[in-house]
C-alpha cells in the first residue's frame, strides 16, 4: 500500500512552500524521523523529516519548485514488498523554479497609448489561512463550528480533536478578507517603453509584502520621535570593548535593544497588542530586531531581553543574525515578538518611520549618531544625537503612553550605566 507525502505546514503562517532540495531519491529506504528534504518557508530554510517508514518509490514534486500549497502530494512512499504499481495517482508536478527574466519591453512608438485614470479591478486576496489537523477540520465541519473562533492548544497553535470538542456549535461569521487594489507597474513599464529585469519573489518577500500592507491598511499608526544624547552611551561602549580584549565586541544596537527591553519592564504599558475583546499586555520584552538577508526581511528575536545582560545581548544577536542570513533560523526564532526595532543609523539614515509588525503594539525606528550643536547648562557644544522614532498602533498605545515610554527610553540610553544596575 502506498502512502503518501505532503508538503508539510511548518508555521502557522505557511500556506506555501518551495520544495528546495530532496535529500533521498527515489529507491532509497527511510525510516521514521529521517530528514528527506528541504523545503524555504516564508521565513526560512527547514529539514523535513519523514513521519512513516518505506521506500521512496515517486518523487512527485521536483526540487526547485516553487509555489506548492501545504497538503499536496510531494511524493509517494512504498511498503515493504510493495511495487510501483502500488502508487496512487497523484497530481502532476508544477514547474521547476523559474530564473530572473530579463526583457526589453516595446518601445514608445509601438506601446499603447498611457493609461487612463481607470486602475484594473481591484483583487480580492485570500483570507487567513485556518491551521487545523485534518481530523479537527472534519469534526468542525459535521458540528457546523467555525475554526476562526477556536484556539488551537496544538504545536504553534494548531486546532486539535480535542480543541473543537470543547468548543460549542456556535458558527460566527468571518470577516471579510482584505480588498486590495494594487498598480500593475508590469503593464504601466511595457505601456512606457521601460526596459527592466524581472525578478520573481520568493516566499519571504511575497508574505512581508502581505504582511505590511495588511499592517498599514488595518493598523491606525501614529508617530513620536525623540532625540537621545549618545556621548555617555559611546563612551561606555568604547570602555567596555577595550577591557574585553576581544572577547566579546559591543555595539550602539545592543545597548539600544537593552534599553528599549528597560523601559518596557519599567513601563509595561508600551508592551502590548490589540484584540477586540482585549489588550494583551505581554509580561516579558521580547524583542524582535529587524535583520535585512538576501531574500528579504527577517525579525529574529531576543527574548526576555531586560533580564539579559550586554554581552549576551550581543552574543545572541551575532549568532541570529548569521543564521537569519543562511535562512537557518527555526520557527520560535522569529516567530512572536512583543515588541520590534528596525536600526538602519549603521547607513547614515537619520531618522525614518517604520511599519508596524502585527500583532505588536510598537516599532522603535533607529537613525544614526549625527554630531551637531546642542545646549548644555546654557553653552553650546557638539553632541552626538540620535533620533528614534516609535510607530504606534493607536488602538493599544494611546500618545501619553508612546511618549512615556520614549521618555525612560531616553534615559537609559543616555545614562547606560542604569541598565548595569
Amino acid at each position: 500500500m502506498s502512502i503518501n507525502v505532503t508538503m508539510p505546514a511548518l508555521s502557522p503562517t505557511m500556506t506555501e512552500g518551495t520544495l528546495a532540495r530532496w535529500l533521498k531519491a527515489e529507491g532509497d529506504k527511510v525510516e521514521s524521523g529521517d530528514v528527506i528534504a528541504e523545503i524555504e518557508t516564508d521565513k526560512a530554510t527547514m529539514e523535513v523529516e519523514a513521519v512513516d517508514e518505506g521506500i521512496i518509490g515517486k518523487i512527485v514534486i521536483p526540487a526547485g519548485t516553487q509555489n506548492v500549497p501545504v497538503n499536496d502530494v510531494i511524493a509517494v512512499l512504498l511498503e515493504e514488498g510493495d511495487d510501483t504499481s502500488a502508487i496512487s495517482a497523484a497530481p502532476a508536478p508544477k514547474p521547476a523554479k523559474a530564473e530572473p527574466e530579463t526583457r526589453q519591453s516595446a518601445p514608445a512608438a509601438l506601446a499603447p497609448a498611457a493609461p487612463t485614470a481607470t486602475q484594473p479591478a481591484p483583487k480580492q486576496e485570500a483570507g487567513t489561512r485556518i491551521f487545523a489537523s485534518p481530523l479537527a477540520k472534519r469534526i468542525a465541519k459535521e458540528k457546523g463550528v467555525d475554526l476562526t473562533t477556536v484556539k488551537g492548544s496544538g504545536p504553534h497553535g494548531r486546532i486539535v480533536k480535542a480543541d473543537i470538542e470543547k468548543t460549542g456549535t456556535s458558527v460566527a461569521t468571518k470577516a471579510a478578507p482584505l480588498v486590495s487594489s494594487t498598480i500593475d507597474s508590469k503593464a504601466l513599464s511595457n505601456a512606457y517603453g521601460m526596459a527592466y529585469t524581472e525578478i520573481p519573489n520568493n516566499n519571504i518577500r511575497k508574505v512581508v509584502a502581505r504582511r505590511l500592507s495588511e499592517s498599514k491598511q488595518t493598523v491606525p499608526h501614529f508617530y513620536l520621535s525623540i532625540e537621545c544624547r549618545l556621548d555617555n552611551l559611546l563612551a561606555a561602549r568604547k570602555e567596555l570593548n577595550e577591557k574585553a580584549n576581544g572577547a566579546y565586541k559591543l555595539s550602539v544596537n545592543d545597548f539600544v535593544i537593552k534599553a528599549a527591553a528597560m523601559a518596557l519592564k519599567a513601563y509595561p504599558a508600551a508592551n502590548v497588542s490589540w484584540t477586540d475583546d482585549a489588550i494583551l499586555q505581554y509580561r516579558k520584552a521580547d524583542i524582535s530586531v529587524a535583520v535585512a538577508t538576501p531574500t528579504g526581511l527577517i525579525t529574529p528575536i531576543i527574548k526576555a531581553a531586560e533580564d539579559k545582560g550586554l554581552r549576551g545581548i550581543s552574543t545572541e544577536m551575532k549568532e541570529l543574525a548569521g543564521r537569519a542570513r543562511e535562512g537557518k533560523l527555526k520557527p520560535e526564532e522569529f516567530q512572536g515578538g512583543s515588541f520590534s526595532i528596525s536600526n538602519l543609523g549603521m547607513y547614515g539614515i537619520k531618522d525614518f518611520a517604520a511599519i508596524i509588525n502585527p500583532p505588536q503594539g510598537c516599532i522603535l525606528a533607529v537613525g544614526a549618531g549625527i554630531e551637531q550643536p546642542v545646549v548644555e547648562k546654557g553653552q553650546i557644544v557638539v553632541g552626538t544625537v540620535m533620533t528614534c522614532t516609535l510607530s504606534v498602533d493607536h488602538r493599544c498605545v494611546d500618545g501619553a503612553v508612546g511618549a512615556e515610554y520614549l521618555q525612560i527610553f531616553k534615559q537609559y540610553i543616555e545614562n547606560p550605566v542604569s541598565m548595569l544596575v
